[in-house]
């Protein structure tokens, strides 16, 4: 059974607000796509939604780089922001319902109000820190996070996500006592064990919070690219405390109290699981403090990875999704990493897998489907679907296969965030109707002018018409510009209505697509890959 959302909060989605310190790359752009399908398929239910990414502009990491380009941290920010993160969301069609920066003043205010309550009510205290801090990271780190450096970095101690050296810092902080929260967190995960997904990354962050949990350093006073304490303008916040506050002040933290309680907190945080800890641990610590709710979920997805290493611009493996785009087409690269990597692990992205997925299951399975059922339709019946008068068994199969699609779909995308699980059960529909004309043959079919003849063609393409009527429901949150394409090719809007305003939970009742809609043979939805130059 799929879970009735509350019709009184919105279905609220997050990415991690990312860092703009260089440009998007594969790993940033698979999160957020897997967000947008989540909550394109969430509207398709007809559950009010909330989708929410950004940027995170402050930190030490933000400051150097600014400064490596000539430029103050604000100017690089708003450049970055502006010519790659947006024109990026856009161009995979990211239909996020907000995009927070961290330096706009309807944060910062509120970040400021939120520490200034914590600080009111005796969670944080000023105190002395010295350690291995990794500037990559914008975190200290315990001994056992770091690696023996080699070569270049030999005799030196690097992180272990970033591969460079950690710089040892010394310095006067306020803390907030994450350690008095300990037995608190480890109550909330034995209480919802899916509250951290996959239950890999529970496990770890409940190892890592039996250890015993140290106080946050929640300040630095070592630089300025901040927002700065309110109460000690020396110091600024830390740019963690910082960054998880955005799921809070962008949806009327401390400003529009009505938004704020429809919306918060979010179902599903999505982070990757090197940052997993800050929303697993710190986040809820921080809300318990303040005696906000608590979100839903934390899922982790896994690492993109390119010749075994983790994708990203410090270990120069980072790719553009352009790259794949101008290729391959959007559709198909939304289609493919949901597809061909289980949401939550580690995957390696190849070009040749990609190439061979789009030609198999996109062009061969999907695209040729819908060109021939539209191509019969015109040459046998000038365009307009006919009714089908000679159902039996075949089609009753092929109904009962849509069904069992949109029930394995829905349960899989909608409520466990199996995005490969969920595709792949609407592409064994698609095998099934391919398999399905295989088997009825209505080329030949065609042939038997009787009235008998004429009956039986006109049920198998109905059927196979209508089967892609389902079809392109369960794939519009994935490829909605394909999905659209074909739903113009079945003449379906003007009768049924826009394709987004389809319901996910209706799309298997047979029938739904009415004989006499005119069908016509539109764009190949995949055109054959030109080689790679």
């Amino acid at each position: 059974m799929t879970a009735v959302q509350n019709p009184g909060k919105s279905y609220y989605v997050s990415t991690p607000i990312y860092y703009v310190n260089d440009r998007p790359h594969l790993g940033h752009a698979y999160t957020t796509v897997a967000g947008d399908v989540l909550t394109r398929w969430h509207r398709q239910r007809g559950e009010r939604v909330w989708y929410l990414t950004g940027t995170d502009e402050h930190g030490q990491k933000i400051m150097r780089t600014a400064e490596a380009n000539g430029v103050s941290p604000q100017e690089w920010c708003d450049k970055l922001v502006e010519e790659a993160w947006k024109p990026l969301w856009e161009h995979l069609e990211i239909a996020n319902d907000d995009f927070i920066r961290t330096t706009e003043d309807r944060h910062t205010a509120r970040v400021q109000e939120f520490v200034q309550d914590l600080y009111d009510k005796g969670e944080i205290y000023q105190g002395g820190y010295e350690g291995p801090y990794c500037v990559g990271c914008e975190e200290y780190k315990a001994p056992g996070e770091l690696l023996d450096g080699e070569g270049e970095f030999a005799g030196q101690k690097i992180c272990a996500i970033h591969k460079k050296p950690v710089e040892m810092l010394k310095e006067e902080n306020y803390f907030f006592k994450l350690s008095e929260y300990g037995p608190k967190l480890l109550e909330l995960y034995a209480a919802n064990p899916d509250f951290i997904q996959p239950e890999s990354a529970r496990n770890e962050v409940v190892r890592f919070v039996e250890q015993g949990l140290q106080d946050l350093s929640i300040s630095r006073s070592t630089f300025d690219w901040g927002v700065q304490i309110p109460w000690d303008p020396k110091h600024v916040i830390y740019v963690w405390v910082d960054a998880l506050l955005n799921y809070a002040t962008a949806v009327g933290y401390g400003s529009d109290q009505e938004k704020f309680e429809s919306t918060f907190p979010a179902d599903v945080h999505l982070v990757g699981k090197d940052i997993l800890r800050f929303h697993a641990v710190i986040w809820p610590a921080m809300l318990m403090a303040n005696g906000l709710p608590l979100p839903k979920r934390v899922v982790a997805n896994g690492w993109l990875m390119v010749g075994g290493e983790k994708m990203s611009k410090s270990n120069l493996t980072g790719i553009a999704p352009q790259d794949l785009t101008e290729h391959f087409g959007v559709d198909a690269y939304r289609y493919y990493f949901l597809r061909a990597i289980p949401f939550g692990t580690d995957g390696s992205f190849s070009w040749e897998d990609f190439s061979a997925r789009y030609t198999s299951e996109l062009a061969n399975d999907f695209g040729n489907l819908a060109s021939r059922v539209a191509a019969m339709v015109g040459k046998y019946f000038d365009g307009v679907l006919p009714e089908a008068k000679a159902s039996g068994p075949a089609e009753e199969a092929l109904a009962a296969g849509l069904a069992k699609a949109v029930a394995e779909s829905d349960d899989k995308i909608g409520e466990k965030l199996d995005f490969a699980g969920g595709i792949a059960a609407i592409f064994e529909f698609v095998k099934q109707v391919n398999g399905y004309l295989t088997e009825q043959e209505p080329w030949k079919v065609a042939k038997d002018e009787s009235p008998e003849g004429q009956a039986r063609l006109a049920t198998i393409l109905y059927a196979a018409a209508e089967s892609l009527r389902g079809v392109a429901v369960l794939l519009n949150a994935v490829m909605p510009r394909v999905s659209g394409l074909l739903w113009d090719s079945l003449g379906a809007e003007p009768v049924l209505g826009a394709l987004a305003d389809q319901r996910i939970g209706e799309a298997g009742t047979w029938g739904t697509l009415p004989a006499g809609v005119t069908v016509t043979k539109g764009e190949i939805l995949f055109p054959r890959l030109e080689e790679k130059k």
